[in-house]
């Protein structure tokens, strides 16, 4: 598990199976800086490397899970620094765990907030959450996937409007349009966040991976191509230990027990 004491922006801790990461920066929101994402990113990483975690939460307060980027450092920057500049690629590198992430997310979920939330792999929202993209009111648009992500998550119309105008989606608006999984009261969501996780790494970890890197290829490759990767994966997966185990064990009757490999 990650040493917590080496973090100063976030609380890491296990829960069950499931890996804990709280942006706690509570004086400013949970505002995104280069150090909070570079922690955070390391946090995932160790975790996703663990064997006894099979899935992580991203959570912030019930105040806020996170209210945006922190812009101090961008006001006056130019063009090539932005175009150099490192902290809009930590958004892209949550591409590269393995393991299932969950944002778990209460009060505001703001600019970066809202494309750290899109960039996990499932939203359990608490009635609280205010999703949006208020980046127009600074002269900007969203840098780090707000523009990408939110459209395919809530279509074309709904995202021109969160961008074009600031306009902040419900909890309730963002399980309707499929931004988040579920909603749950603001005293429970992050145990119900938690619980998922662990539910999730109950399964045959293997099979979560490359479910979850099939699932996430649909958004970059046509019908075609996601099907062929689809059915590689599905045969690959049966030289795995887990897949006769998995089979033996419904045909048995009795719970499977899964090795990871």
């Amino acid at each position: 598990m990650p040493n917590q004491t080496s973090y100063k922006n976030i609380i890491v801790q296990q829960e069950g199976k499931a890996g804990l990461v709280q942006i706690n920066r509570p004086d400013a929101l949970n505002a995104l800086n280069s150090e909070t994402m570079s922690e955070l990113i390391a946090a995932l990483q160790i975790f996703d490397a663990a064997d006894d975690v099979g899935c992580m939460v991203i959570t912030g307060s019930q105040k806020a899970f996170s209210a945006g980027a922190d812009i101090k450092h961008m006001a006056n920057a130019s063009a090539v620094d932005m175009m150099n500049m490192e902290f809009v690629e930590y958004w892209d590198r949550l591409k590269t765990i393995r393991k299932p992430v969950i944002a778990a997310v209460s009060g505001w979920c703001l600019g970066g907030g809202c494309e750290l939330a899109l960039a996990c792999d499932m939203i359990v929202a608490s009635e609280s959450a205010k999703f949006g993209q208020p980046e127009i009111n600074i002269g900007v648009i969203p840098g780090a996937g707000g523009t990408q992500r939110l459209t395919h998550a809530v279509g074309k119309a709904v995202a021109m409007e969160v961008a074009l105008n600031d306009r902040r989606l419900t909890a309730q608006e963002a399980l309707n349009y499929g931004l988040a999984n579920r909603v749950a009261p603001v005293e429970s969501y992050l145990d119900e966040a938690i619980q998922l996780a662990n539910q999730i790494s109950e399964r045959a970890p293997v099979a979560v991976q490359l479910g979850k890197e099939v699932i996430n290829q649909a958004f970059e490759v046509s019908l075609t191509e996601g099907l062929h990767l689809e059915r590689r994966l599905f045969a690959m997966l049966f030289s795995t230990e887990d897949q006769k185990e998995g089979m033996a064990a419904l045909i048995e009757k009795r719970p499977a027990e899964w090795k990871g490999r």
